[in-house]
C-alpha cells in the first residue's frame, strides 16, 4: 500500500508540473488569445478588447491566471476552442477515443506478433529464421511511415477498392450511441453488427500502417531483452535441470524479461495515444494527432493547452500503471 501511495503521489506531483509548464509555455507564445477569440476586424474596437480581456481573465497577473486555470481544470473546463467554437473538453472527447481505439488494436496485433518472433528469435539465436527477423525490424523502423499509408491508401482504396480509406464509418452510417466513444465497442454493446463490421473495415489501414512501425520497435527491443535473459546461468540451469522447453520459455525466460518489455510496450501506447500526426491525417481519422496540429497550425490556444494537458496526463498515467505491474511481477521492486 506503501509503494502505491508514493507512485500515486509523485503521479500527481507530475501532473501538476504538467499544467504548470503548459501554462507557462502558452503565455510566452506570441499570439493574441484575445485576437484569436475576436478576430481582426473586432480587434479595431479597444471596448470590445478590453472587454473580452476581462473575459478571459488576461488583465490580471499570471500567479492569477494560473489559479483561475487550475480551478477550471478541476471542473474539466479547458475553455472554449478559437478554432471550432466548440469546448475543448467537447472536442477531446471524440478526438480521444478515435486515438485510443486506434492504438488499442496496433498494441494487440504489434505485442502478439513482436512477442512470437522475438521469442523464437532470441531461443534460436543467429540462425537463418533470427537474421531474416532482424533485417525485418530494421526494414520497418527505416520505411518512412507516410510513405507507407499513401502507398496502401492508393493501393487498397483508389487501385483495388477493397478497403475504405477515410473517416471511422461509411457517411451512410451514424455512430453507435456514445458509451466508450470507441465505435467498435459501441457497436458491439449496442448490437449493431453492421456498424461493427464498417467500423472494422475502417480500421484495417490505418492499423495495419501503425502496426508495422510499432512491431518493428517492439521485436528489436523484445528481441534484446529476451537475449539478455536467455544468456543468465539460471537459464542454463534450468534446463540442466531438465525442466521442459514450453515451462523454460514462459517461466523464466518470458518472466524474466518482463519488466523491460513492459516499458517498451507502455511508452510505444503511450506515443500512439498522443496522436499518429500522419497516419490520422492521411486517413482522416479525427483523432488526437490531427486535432492537435489542427490547433497548433490555427493557433488555438485553449486547443493546444488542452491537448498538452492531455498527452502529458497519459503518459504520466501510463507509468503509473507500469510502476504498479512491476510491483506485482517483481516483489523486489516494491521494497
Amino acid at each position: 500500500m506503501r509503494y502505491i501511495s508514493i507512485r500515486a503521489g509523485i503521479s500527481v506531483l507530475l501532473i501538476w508540473g504538467v499544467t504548470l509548464i503548459t501554462f507557462i509555455l502558452t503565455t510566452l507564445v506570441p499570439a493574441s488569445p484575445v485576437a484569436a477569440v475576436l478576430g481582426e476586424t473586432a480587434m479595431n474596437d479597444p471596448k470590445i478588447v478590453a472587454q473580452t480581456t476581462h473575459e478571459l481573465g488576461l488583465d490580471k497577473p499570471l500567479p492569477v491566471q494560473y489559479l483561475l486555470y487550475l480551478k477550471r481544470l478541476l471542473h474539466f473546463d479547458f475553455e472554449t476552442s478559437t478554432q471550432t467554437r466548440d469546448p475543448v473538453s467537447h472536442d477531446l472527447s471524440i478526438a480521444f477515443p478515435a486515438t485510443m481505439e486506434l492504438a488499442i488494436y496496433v498494441m494487440i496485433v504489434s505485442i502478439v506478433i513482436a512477442l512470437a518472433l522475438s521469442l523464437y528469435a532470441a531461443l534460436h539465436h543467429r540462425g537463418i529464421i533470427d537474421q531474416i527477423i532482424r533485417i525485418v525490424s530494421i526494414a520497418g523502423i527505416s520505411v518512412p511511415i507516410f510513405w507507407l499509408a499513401m502507398i496502401l491508401f492508393y493501393l487498397m482504396t483508389y487501385t483495388l477498392h477493397l478497403l475504405p480509406g477515410s473517416g471511422r464509418l461509411d457517411p451512410a452510417l451514424s455512430p453507435p450511441p456514445k458509451v466508450t466513444g470507441l465505435y467498435t465497442v459501441d457497436a458491439a454493446l449496442a448490437g449493431q453488427w453492421s456498424v461493427l463490421g464498417n467500423a472494422l473495415e475502417h480500421l484495417i489501414l490505418p492499423v495495419t500502417v501503425l502496426s508495422l512501425l510499432t512491431l518493428a520497435l517492439l521485436i528489436k527491443f523484445f528481441r534484446s531483452a529476451l537475449l539478455d535473459v536467455v544468456n543468465q546461468d539460471y537459464i542454463t540451469a534450468a534446463r540442466a535441470k531438465g525442466l521442459p522447453s514450453r515451462v523454460v520459455t514462459f517461466s523464466y525466460v518470458l518472466r524474466g524479461a518482463m519488466l523491460p518489455i513492459l516499458t517498451m510496450s507502455g511508452l510505444a501506447f503511450g506515443s500512439l495515444l498522443t496522436g499518429a500526426v500522419l497516419t490520422e491525417s492521411i486517413f482522416s481519422w479525427q483523432g488526437l494527432g490531427q486535432y492537435s496540429l489542427s490547433a497548433a497550425v490555427h493557433l488555438d490556444i485553449p486547443a493546444i493547452m488542452g491537448s498538452g494537458i492531455v498527452i502529458g496526463t497519459v503518459y504520466i498515467i501510463l507509468n503509473f500503471i507500469i510502476d504498479l505491474m512491476y510491483g506485482i511481477i517483481d516483489p523486489r521492486v516494491r521494497r
